[in-house]
């Protein structure tokens, strides 16, 4: 059986540009389309095209004549056109609305470098892109030359990271890492790679999808170079699936990078299960493995966008069990206010009691699962892992619980609200009261307020209580 091919687009517009232009990155991205004037020789605008792309503060408009060609310019409603071409629906505010809605500028301890998670860190290398997808979430930043990262900016990345040794993992974003000149993309992966503690460098880019000539052998060589290397890319519909696109990740695949891909649920271009499972049917065919399904974030102009977080359900209900397990995504809320990915799925669990579990199955089907009696618990003190766990300061979370380093995880400022204004007396003058016995220090996480005992009297009074028990 022959191998099925991918189709490959060029709008008639560019019909007489000789093929070495034309598989040009650089021509490519000297001629972007950004007018009414530029985007009407492809393609008949709407007047709510018309009028956001007149509009004054619109972000930045920059399409790639390979990328505008995907576009059926018979269709207003084409799913790739919505990515790329603005409407008025972008000027319209909505409820939840921010600049920043991940609070990443919040949680960057130097600027361009987001530590949220323990153990890796996003470093935002430049604003620039190749194209500008109309629902960014750093459209803040992103498209801005003004806001563009300075020499003086990598280096304090650098010397972040380098001083930062529970960092193991560095995600290269920006904007698009693949936009920057080869030679500083290639210094940036070469000084990072020297810092023994940072163990994976990955790479999140669109230039694959926008811009397939980018992937030439001479960046794939250099990417081989500091391996292991992965990518995420980011494709969103069937249609920007091109043989450009499976020839790309072909090279990238062949020089041992993984490819990975991120999506957003996005209305009037991929709330559809069938839209899904036909994207990640093709994405596993190029040996793109499907990773995060993002619900829109509350970014400024996207509003026109967004979905209920049910439909992100919905549509993972529609793939598992469906198709394969390793081409269904992790559907995620990217928390407002910095939490972090927040993962959902159905819910397949339905009941439970001391030693059994029900559950269902994608078709509905209904078993149990009978629990063991006699499970002999993980012993953490032998285990050499459990000894030698990597630090988390102030961020193991539901997991420290379980870990036994705390007994509970109270928000801020909640013992001082609880006080409401008292003075210390002799009923809250020991801390120990509340430290429960073999779990956590006795130290740790004492209350707010100031007191003289030091818990010992109480720590060995519970001691005492549970020997005599």
């Amino acid at each position: 059986m022959a191998k099925r091919t991918f189709a490959s687009h060029r709008a008639p517009a560019y019909a007489d540009i000789p093929d070495d232009q034309w598989n040009s990155w650089r021509w490519q991205l000297s001629k972007r389309l950004n007018s009414v004037e530029d985007i009407e020789r492809v393609l008949r605008l709407t007047e709510s095209e018309r009028k956001a792309l007149s509009a004054p503060g619109l972000f930045r408009v920059d399409i790639t004549p390979y990328f505008i060609s995907l576009i059926d310019p018979e269709d207003p409603a084409d799913p790739v056109r919505r990515q790329v071409i603005p409407t008025d629906a972008e000027m319209v505010p909505f409820t939840g609305m921010m600049e920043d809605s991940l609070a990443e500028d919040a949680h960057s301890p130097v600027p361009g470098l987001v530590h949220r998670y323990p153990d890796r860190v996003l470093m935002l290398v430049t604003t620039q892109c190749a194209s500008y997808c109309r629902y960014c979430t750093r459209s803040r930043i992103v498209g801005d030359p003004k806001e563009q990262f300075s020499r003086a900016d990598f280096e304090k990345q650098i010397d972040y990271l380098k001083r930062t040794p529970q960092v193991r993992d560095v995600l290269l974003s920006g904007g698009d890492p693949l936009t920057l000149a080869p030679k500083l993309l290639e210094e940036l992966i070469a000084r990072i790679r020297e810092i023994d503690h940072v163990e994976i460098i990955r790479l999140g880019s669109r230039v694959p999808v926008f811009l397939p000539m980018r992937v030439d052998e001479e960046l794939c060589q250099m990417l081989a170079r500091y391996h292991p290397l992965w990518m995420n890319i980011h494709v969103n519909h069937p249609n920007e699936i091109t043989q450009e696109l499976a020839e790309a990740a072909d090279r990238l695949t062949r020089v041992g990078v993984p490819l990975g891909n991120q999506s957003v649920l996005l209305a009037g271009v991929n709330d559809c299960v069938h839209i899904q499972r036909q994207l990640v049917h093709e994405l596993v065919r190029l040996r793109v493995r499907p990773y995060y399904l993002y619900q829109c974030d509350l970014v400024d102009g996207s509003g026109h966008f967004r979905t209920p977080v049910s439909k992100g359900i919905e549509i993972i209900e529609g793939l598992r069990g469906h198709t394969s397990g390793y081409a269904i995504p992790t559907f995620v809320v990217d928390a407002p206010g910095g939490g972090g990915k927040i993962p959902l799925m159905p819910n397949y669990q339905i009941s439970q009691s001391d030693h059994k579990v029900v559950l269902r199955n994608f078709e509905g089907f209904i078993t149990s699962y009978e629990e063991p009696l006699d499970y002999q618990p993980h012993d953490s003190e032998s285990c050499a892992y459990c000894r030698d766990k990597r630090p988390e300061p102030s961020q193991s979370g539901v997991t420290g619980m379980l870990d036994g380093e705390t007994m509970f995880i109270r928000p801020e400022g909640f013992d001082r609200i609880h006080e409401r204004g008292g003075d210390t007396h002799r009923l809250r003058a020991d801390p120990g009261k509340w430290q429960p016995l073999g779990i956590g220090d006795a130290k740790a996480d004492p209350p707010a307020a100031e007191t003289k005992g030091n818990g010992k009297e109480a720590k060995e009074g519970l001691k005492a209580g549970a020997k005599r028990t």
